[in-house]
């Protein structure tokens, strides 16, 4: 049977902080075009599976996530670089909000999304530490 968003996340919900998902795990997520995020140390948000990357979230962040993985914030590009510019204008309406809300709950992080999710909790020491989601790329309007 295939896994499904509900599946993984029901599998990955318990999990101690620092062993969210292991490698079998991501490569079936990727097969399955299932994307993982949540919330990683004081200031990361992370993506598993269907995409791996990662972005600073100091304080909580809003990121917009597309197939190439999160886009960059027009802050934080060289505006001298064309190539970058050009990226960022073509990706800066595709894909979908996500928001990693810090000391949010009783939780260290919150990730929150409209897009269709399944979410699971991570934990530290037994307390919870993450609510995390995961999406079906396919769920999303292409």
């Amino acid at each position: 049977m295939p896994i499904t968003k509900e599946s993984l996340a029901a599998l990955l919900n318990g999990r101690e902080y620092g062993n969210e998902i292991t490698a079998i795990e991501e490569a079936e997520a990727k097969a399955a075009g299932l994307l993982v995020i949540f919330g990683a140390s004081d200031d990361l948000t992370e993506l598993r599976g269907a995409l791996n990357d990662e972005a600073g979230a100091y304080d909580g962040a809003t990121h917009r996530i597309d197939a190439k993985g999160f886009v960059p914030d027009w802050d934080s590009l060289d505006h001298d670089d064309e190539d970058a510019c050009a990226d960022y204008f073509a990706r800066r309406g595709g894909g979908f909000e996500v928001d990693a809300k810090w000391a949010e709950g009783g939780y260290s992080w919150v990730i929150e999304t409209a897009a269709p999710h399944a979410a699971f909790d991570i934990v530290e020491d037994g307390e919870k530490y993450c609510r995390g989601v995961v999406i079906d790329l396919a769920d999303l309007p292409h």
